[in-house]
């Protein structure tokens, strides 16, 4: 039976307000707010995704400008993976690797990172999402520290503006009020401090923003109570916040120092993101732990991990007891084999390397948006993990009325044209705008999300009442 145009246009709008109704009825969405979904349903119900597009169930087409969270980085439809995936769950789906259990896909997954990763990091425990893999490195530290003899050492320094997750220590590491605060989300062993201020990081205690930096905090609580400090290389969800050149060398010799492990929050930056395999390359240091996610599988499985130096895995691998932490999907073998052939795309297509020359592309669009655009400002572009900010007067460095919402209003302009994008607004007077889009990238798609943001600004900026 063939249908008409018109036939499949009522099929298809009858199923997406089915589909609507049942959401409302029976669906709380992660990071939505509650009462408003409640009423109005989903603002997209996707159904097809190819390349940097995705598709709703009215066949509407949208640019994926974020990839949806920072993670398809290889582009949606991508068969090979569907294949791997159909291949190894037809061979065994799931298989524990609890009580010593192995599969073939978790050990090779394990060796192929170790040979990826800087440095001495050689040793995976693998989780099954990025605040699963901070969580996870908390405890890891606190526990290589106890079996050092330094039971004490528990605290662990997190940013501001920093995003770790929403289980409840990688929540209260979050930078974020309402994350870190959310239904009383507490670890009295957290602790948030200022974050990119290289000076006090260095020693100078005569910055005006020496209370509250890292070096303070350690000097304040002592650093025999501190296991561990956090940082994302470039904060993502906080804002796209890239740190003052020196920044990172100068936490990791504060860490050296004070004999403090050092935590890479590697979930958005790694695998290609920011035009390097991972974030920390751009400023040349290793952490003594990694937490990766998001890029590993591409969003196509459920899949992260903690990557862990020598000299913390050795201490570990000492342990004569039963190691008592772990997921159901730790090491998931389907999961683990769809990582493998997703790290097996991005480097037989080049994809790190055309991060960073789209990024240039990037660059040069954003160059033009603030040549064009007074109110736009602040244009930060690493590899493919870029930011804007939208203000007043950049020029005397005055914000737009929180009534006016100017990110938000951008992102909605950028929707209506067939862009998806972010914002965040968590600050009084932040209005800041992420792009993030797919590795697979070209030029001329580049230029195409340049042009839908330049007339969703033109749009914006003939709306606002200045």
């Amino acid at each position: 039976m063939t249908y008409s145009k018109e036939q499949l246009l009522t099929n298809t709008e009858g199923l997406t307000s089915e589909l609507s109704d049942l959401d409302k009825k029976h669906l709380i969405h992660p990071v939505a707010v509650p009462k408003h979904h409640a009423s109005k349903g989903p603002k997209i119900i996707f159904s097809k995704g190819d390349g940097i597009n995705v598709k709703d169930l009215n066949e509407h087409t949208y640019i994926d400008g974020v990839s949806m969270l920072w993670n398809v980085n290889v582009g949606h439809g991508k068969k090979e993976l569907a294949d791997v995936a159909h291949h190894q769950m037809s061979k065994m789906a799931y298989s524990s690797t609890f009580y010593g259990y192995g599969n073939e896909p978790a050990i090779r997954l394990a060796e192929k990172i170790s040979r990826l990763t800087p440095g001495d990091l050689n040793t995976v425990f693998f989780t099954s999402g990025g605040s699963e893999s901070n969580d996870t490195a908390f405890k890891l530290s606190r526990f290589y520290w106890q079996l050092k003899g330094f039971k004490d050492k528990r605290k662990i320094i997190s940013l501001r503006r920093g995003y770790h997750g929403v289980t409840v220590s990688a929540q209260r590491a979050t930078g974020i009020d309402a994350f870190r605060n959310f239904s009383g989300s507490t670890d009295p062993d957290i602790v948030n401090a200022k974050a990119h201020l290289t000076e006090c990081e260095l020693g100078d205690k005569t910055h005006p923003e020496y209370s509250g930096c890292i070096r303070s905090v350690i000097e304040e609580l002592g650093a025999d109570k501190i296991a561990a400090v956090i940082v994302e290389p470039i904060q993502g969800a906080g804002g796209v916040h890239v740190p003052p050149e020196g920044y990172l060398k100068a936490v990791r010799a504060l860490c050296d120092e004070f004999n403090i492990l050092l935590i890479a929050d590697e979930v958005i930056c790694g695998f290609g993101r920011t035009g390097e395999m991972f974030g920390v390359s751009h400023w040349d240091i290793t952490p003594d732990l990694m937490s990766i996610a998001k890029g590993i599988t591409s969003g196509y499985a459920q899949l992260g991990g903690v990557v862990m130096n020598d000299r913390v895995a050795d201490t570990i691998k000492e342990y004569n007891d039963i190691l008592p932490h772990g997921f159901t999907y730790s090491g998931h073998p389907t999961a683990c084999a769809v990582g493998l052939k997703n790290i097996e795309i991005v480097e037989r297509e080049g994809l790190v390397k055309n991060a960073y020359k789209m990024g240039k592309e990037l660059e040069k669009g954003f160059t033009y948006l603030e040549e064009k655009h007074e109110f736009f400002t602040n244009p930060r572009t690493v590899g493919l993990l870029a930011g804007f900010d939208l203000m007043k007067d950049p020029v005397v460095n005055i914000p737009f009325d929180s009534s006016v919402q100017a990110a938000v209003s951008v992102v909605e302009e950028c929707y209506q044209r067939g862009l998806l994008i972010r914002c965040f607004d968590f600050e009084p007077g932040m209005n800041i705008v992420a792009v993030a889009p797919p590795l697979i990238i070209q030029k001329q798609e580049i230029e195409t999300i340049i042009s839908i943001l330049d007339e969703a600004m033109t749009a914006f900026s003939q709306k606002v009442k200045w």
